[in-house]
């Protein structure tokens, strides 16, 4: 398989997407090392995954605290495959936006990406290879109206994922970023609400939302031998949402 002999460490992967991108990595052999700040929701992914065949661990961590990065960071150890997930999302319109949000947006979707992908990349390096996949969003690529800080924060990511592509690319790490468009998750309908949410994938070209597992497979497929002349680039998963160009 694609991932054999292979770790991986997935952020945020108790629920939605990373969920999901932990399972299809360990379809595909690799032992996966899930992470997020709910322990009952990690077991649960690791239960998954192990349920079906594959082999996970669990390791606790919250991206918004230095510290947790760095524990999480030695506890991964020599990784093969590192997806950032997870991330911080309240949406609020310019005008709404708070101090504590703002800073919570940054600390973890940009800071707490930023260490842990330094902490993690040097070792890749060092042996000479390793695939990076980010997951921003196409809100950072285009305006969303209410997503001024979220977009800003994600866009940072899609930015790192260039520069770090130029720095490590001589030394065989690749580094690449997703950026999903309208998808099915938990947390993002509950934030939104199911009728708005709906009405959201009747604007797409392809008419539905995305599922998560949809997004999983074009961050696994990044992350994959099969993409290993891709690198730097940031790819669109939005059903045709960002070829509209309103």
């Amino acid at each position: 398989m694609q991932f054999d002999n292979q770790t991986a460490l997935v952020t945020g992967s108790t629920s939605g997407i990373g969920r999901e991108t932990a399972i299809l990595l360990a379809e595909r052999g690799a032992f996966v090392i899930v992470s997020g700040r709910n322990a009952a929701k990690g077991a649960e992914t690791v239960a998954a995954i192990e349920a079906a065949g594959g082999k996970a661990t669990f390791v606790a961590a919250d991206l918004s605290d230095l510290g947790s990065v760095r524990r999480l960071a030695e506890e991964a150890g020599d990784v093969d495959v590192l997806v950032n997930n997870a991330g911080a999302y309240p949406f609020a319109p310019t005008l709404e936006q708070g101090l504590d949000t703002f800073d919570a947006l940054l600390e973890t979707n940009v800071r707490g990406t930023f260490f842990l992908t330094q902490a993690l990349v040097a070792k890749m390096a060092a042996k000479g290879g390793g695939s990076v996949v980010s997951v921003t969003t196409i809100a950072g690529l285009s305006g969303v109206e209410g997503t001024a800080v979220y977009g800003a924060s994600k866009a940072a990511v899609d930015s790192f994922t260039r520069t770090w592509a130029v720095e490590f690319g001589g030394r065989g790490v690749r580094f690449n970023a997703v950026a999903p468009g309208h998808t099915r998750t938990d947390n993002v309908v509950g934030m939104i609400g199911e009728d708005d949410f709906e009405a959201l994938g009747a604007r797409v070209p392809l008419a539905r939302l995305a599922s998560a597992r949809e997004i999983a497979e074009a961050i696994v497929f990044l992350a994959s031998p099969s993409a290993s002349y891709v690198t730097g680039v940031t790819l669109p998963v939005d059903g045709g949402f960002m070829a509209l160009g309103v």
